[in-house]
């Protein structure tokens, strides 16, 4: 299910499981796209939003990422751990992002 998100433009993010714990995401802004695939392990998902699914926990990490940088800044593949390399206070503010 696309979600609307106000983040820099950004009007959908669009999210496919892949199989193996990995989920294309696609970043869909007028007639331009980005594509990304991001891992995100069961232990990821308790860590980060207990109780929530791993859709969830990427969707809202998308958000996360779109209100702090453009969509062709964000690594195209990456496992969800990598967000708080670069932006520390993700694992504190990530469960305010969640549905």
């Amino acid at each position: 299910m696309p979600t609307r998100t106000r983040g820099r433009g950004v009007a959908l993010i669009d999210i496919a499981p892949m199989g193996d714990d990995v989920y294309r995401v696609t970043l869909s802004e007028g007639k331009t796209q980005s594509h990304h695939e991001v891992s995100v392990s069961a232990a990821d998902v308790e860590r980060y939003a207990s109780g929530s699914s791993a859709e969830a926990l990427v969707r809202a990490s998308f958000v996360f990422l779109l209100e702090r940088e453009s969509k062709e800044s964000i690594l195209h593949s990456f496992h969800l751990p990598v967000v708080e390399r670069y932006f520390p206070e993700y694992p504190d503010q990530i469960g305010s992002y969640l549905d």
